[in-house]
């Protein structure tokens, strides 16, 4: 069980205080489910912004104060200095913190409820096709046959993709285009 969004602030407050001195100004820290590909982010604005996956620290519940750490050295780093990225000083409080990498090392992860409902939007005038999540919510025609907002003489046609069937690999494909085993 990952913890609160409270329990997260209350985490940072102990964490800025036993490691920063209390230097880093409030930051407000909150989980961001659309994260596959990143444990956590900053972002600079006034408060400054701590974004965490609960998705990898469901995963990875141990890696939960190392990532908030990591963040907070960012945070620290502008606050004091105004430097943003993985430079000489952000690498060095990393250091004196015991920390001794700068990424995330968590790999990427699925989706809570990964919907399987996929869409396809296609112009039956010219065939252009668009990979869609949802349906869209309003009239949208082709911007290929039509620069303006909307034209109902090109309306997309919505087709669900029903089923998901693995037909090989970029690999195969290849092997096969070439005419021989590889």
């Amino acid at each position: 069980m990952i913890p609160s969004e409270a329990d997260l602030q209350l985490l940072f407050a102990r964490l800025n205080y036993q490691h920063f001195n209390g230097e880093i100004p409030d930051c407000r820290i909150r989980y961001n489910a659309r994260f596959s590909n990143s444990a956590g982010r900053i972002t600079y604005r006034t408060p400054l912004l701590i974004e965490l996956s609960p998705k990898h620290f469901q995963k990875y519940p141990q890696a939960l104060e190392e990532t908030l750490l990591h963040e907070m050295v960012h945070a620290w780093c502008f606050a004091k200095f105004r430097d943003m990225g993985h430079g000489p000083r952000f690498k060095r409080k990393m250091r004196d913190l015991g920390l001794t990498s700068i990424y995330h090392d968590l790999g990427n992860v699925r989706a809570f409820n990964e919907s399987s409902k996929r869409y396809i939007l296609r112009c039956e005038h010219c065939g252009f096709e668009v990979l869609r999540r949802k349906k869209p919510g309003k009239p949208v025609s082709c911007a290929r046959c039509d620069k303006r907002r909307f034209n109902p003489r090109f309306p997309l046609t919505i087709y669900e993709i029903t089923s998901l069937e693995a037909v090989g690999t970029t690999v195969e494909n290849a092997r096969a285009a070439r005419g021989g085993p590889g």
